[in-house]
């Protein structure tokens, strides 16, 4: 099994990279072959809706960092998007990526976009310094919903909370649970 970690952050080190690390550890431990993209080291500009990508067979038209994203996503079985919450949604780095699966469903550039095509497993794992969980419950649905509709198989919805007490790293409860899903992942790619 095959599994990427996205970052949509633009902290190396932060809450989000180090839940998506942590994840993807977990897996690793079970034998599957993980790598990690995040946007502190990416050069990925948004979508600039041009259509290009629907309108003839080049891809997109931005050659940026997406391009290596586009190719991993490719081999992909599985992707672990770690969306911090910012005012209430999505991080702009997570809006960007989003956006820019736009030219990964048209039909004359993607190699995804075929009837009976296995979908991809998407694990979406939103932090929050919020300590409610539910707070942002009616976005983080929507998220997983349009993530549904795109045609992937969101399996978990991994929401850490109360964060603005006590960073992701100083919490060993976060280390042993993160590590703990993530090996459930690498578990379930190897018992197919």
């Amino acid at each position: 099994m095959n599994i990427i970690g996205i970052i949509a952050s633009q902290r190396k080190e932060g809450n989000t990279a180090f839940i998506v690390n942590k994840i993807l550890e977990g897996a690793k431990e079970q034998g599957t072959e993980t790598s990690t993209f995040g946007f502190s080291d990416l050069d990925i500009k948004p979508c600039c809706g041009c259509w290009a990508c629907h309108k003839s067979d080049q891809g997109c038209v931005i050659k940026d960092d997406m391009q290596k994203i586009y190719d991993a996503l490719e081999h992909a079985e599985a992707i672990v998007l770690g969306l911090p919450i910012y005012m209430g949604q999505m991080s702009a780095q997570g809006k960007i990526f989003t956006d820019r699966l736009f030219a990964r469903f048209s039909p004359r550039f993607s190699p995804f976009f075929k009837e009976n095509a296995v979908k991809q497993k998407l694990i979406l794992s939103f932090n929050q310094g919020n300590p409610d969980a539910g707070l942002f419950k009616v976005y983080t649905d929507y998220t997983k919903h349009m993530f549904e509709v795109l045609e992937f198989d969101v399996t978990a919805l991994p929401i850490v909370t109360d964060l603005r007490s006590k960073p992701a790293h100083e919490r060993e409860d976060l280390r042993t649970g993160l590590k703990e899903f993530g090996s459930t992942l690498g578990l379930e790619g190897h018992q197919k």
